[in-house]
């Protein structure tokens, strides 16, 4: 069983920046696809941005490409989500999910059912 857990939501304004770290139980996490999603207030949980287990693939949903980088160091069981330049419709809470099975590619990266772990979310509210 692996535990997820986020840290580094907050308020920021437009333009701003925010880290959101994801700290992960477990010593299998050097072998896990890594993600994050998001879900707005009334709409469904989202793709973000992925990476494979060893870091040498990301993934990135047109609407943040360019703006987040997604990162993570396989010592600290940990991932990250830089993103920079913030507006308003990034606005949402921010979920970290884990995969265990190997064969990610890029059609499948954003697939929710694939995810095996969720964390419990932070929120991430952008003001304009």
């Amino acid at each position: 069983q692996v535990q997820l857990v986020e840290s580094g939501g907050g308020l920021v304004q437009a333009g701003g920046s925010l880290r959101l770290s994801c700290a992960a139980s477990g010593r299998t996490f050097s072998s896990y696809t890594m993600a994050w999603f998001r879900q707005a207030p009334g709409k469904e949980r989202e793709f973000v941005a992925a990476i494979n287990a060893n870091g040498g693939s990301t993934y990135y949903a047109d609407s943040v490409k360019g703006r987040f980088t997604i990162s993570r160091d396989n010592a600290k069981t940990t991932v990250y989500l830089q993103m920079n330049s913030l507006k308003p419709e990034d606005t949402a809470v921010y979920y970290c999910a884990a995969d265990r099975v190997p064969g990610t590619t890029r059609q499948t990266v954003g697939v929710r059912l694939r995810y095996d772990y969720w964390g419990q979310g932070t929120q991430v509210t952008v003001s304009s």
